[in-house]
């Protein structure tokens, strides 16, 4: 697919060290595990010691990479290096539970983390709570540049966003648990603990008698007691929360970082495209180009998509000895139809955001399900330079 955009050369994107962090992002289903394993892989064969962040519940990741446990813990994929023997790669997946437990454990004494990973309101919180997949996966993101700054374990991290219901969620989550865990709940519920031995103290108390007796009713009271026994546990533990979102967000605003968006050429992805297009922008953060993947490929003929109905038509009334060639002229048809459903869907796309580069990937046949597919994946992403 010829599309009207500058080119987005992927080669000179994984082989740039001044680039250290790659995230990739888009919608739901469009190829983002994939499209990050393969930009891994293709980096540590060209010398990069790369590691792969993913957060995909169907654990594709590891069976391409012939890994027999991905976890939360970076594991190095044997056999993979340069031709010159440099370079390595290692995979892990988000545990976000235990990324959570990780950070209670760091920024609290044993006594007081063990508090607070017992404490049922917690475990909920860390599960479940709406935003903390994102939120967390930008911690693990953090903890790993931390460690390559630390001991040169790795040049280049990768990220495959969350598969959210927005792209916009993987920047925005960390702002929403920050604000609920430094924010004006978490205040109110310690308000009588910080009051207690000044004059406010039995004000402070009175007051939050009567703000738990609702919620208490709202809530049931084991809920409610749960939840007081987590603030009085974190009270200090989690006031760094801000800083480190915050920190991590600068982060991804530096020149070292770089977004590629993906999508595949449908209307509600490329929606999706086009909005983290305009965020990023808005945001100040460095945007390498948009992937389009699953793109219909159709050789050219001379053979129109109204040419080939109209003949498939005339053989089928001709009997059965003409019915294998009149349903591949309907085939042809049909790919001709989204073929250009899909370019029409492309050029609006790159019509508003012209300054976007891009490179596409055409549809397979299956699935990948190995190091070979992954490494075919990072052929096309380089070479498929039609744009």
């Amino acid at each position: 697919m010829r599309l009207n955009a500058p080119v987005l050369e992927i080669d000179a994107l994984l082989g740039d060290m001044s680039i250290t962090i790659i995230v990739c992002t888009g919608a739901g289903g469009v190829g983002k595990t994939t499209t990050a394993a393969a930009l891994a892989l293709r980096a540590a064969e060209q010398g990069r010691d790369v590691c792969v962040l993913t957060i995909d519940p169907a654990k594709r990741l590891a069976q391409a990479m012939g890994l027999s446990v991905l976890d939360n813990t970076p594991r190095r994929v044997e056999g993979v290096c340069g031709a010159d023997g440099k370079g390595s790669l290692h995979a892990m997946m988000l545990d976000m539970k235990r990324t959570f437990d990780e950070v209670v454990e760091e920024h609290a004494d044993p006594e007081r983390a063990q508090t607070i990973l017992d404490n049922p309101f917690y475990q909920a919180l860390s599960s479940s709570f709406a935003g903390t997949q994102e939120y967390m996966a930008m911690e693990k993101l953090g903890q790993l540049r931390a460690k390559a700054d630390e001991d040169g374990s790795w040049d280049l991290i990768i990220v495959d966003t969350p598969p959210s219901r927005s792209a916009l969620d993987f920047l925005d989550a960390p702002e929403r648990l920050g604000s609920f865990l430094d924010g004006r709940f978490i205040r109110i519920l310690t308000a009588p603990a910080r009051g207690a031995g000044r004059g406010i103290g039995k004000i402070a108390a009175f007051s939050f008698g009567l703000f738990t007796s609702v919620l208490n009713k709202i809530l049931g009271s084991q809920v409610l007691a749960d939840v007081g026994s987590f603030v009085a546990a974190i009270d200090t533990t989690f006031g760094g929360f801000r800083e480190r979102a915050d920190a991590t967000y600068t982060l991804l605003q530096a020149a070292g970082t770089s977004f590629v968006v993906i999508a595949a050429p449908e209307r509600d992805a490329l929606r999706e495209a086009a909005f983290f297009v305009e965020r990023l922008k808005s945001d100040s953060m460095p945007l390498a180009g948009l992937v389009l993947n699953r793109v219909q490929e159709v050789r050219e003929t001379n053979l129109s998509t109204e040419q080939a109905t109209a003949s498939a038509e005339k053989l089928e009334k001709l009997g059965a000895n003409e019915r294998l060639t009149a349903a591949l002229l309907r085939l042809h048809a049909d790919r001709q139809r989204i073929y250009t459903r899909q370019l029409h869907l492309a050029e609006r796309f790159t019509a508003a955001h012209p300054g976007v580069a891009a490179t596409t990937v055409p549809a397979l046949a299956e699935d990948v399900h190995d190091l070979a597919g992954l490494r075919e994946i990072g052929d096309l992403l380089a070479t498929r330079l039609e744009t």
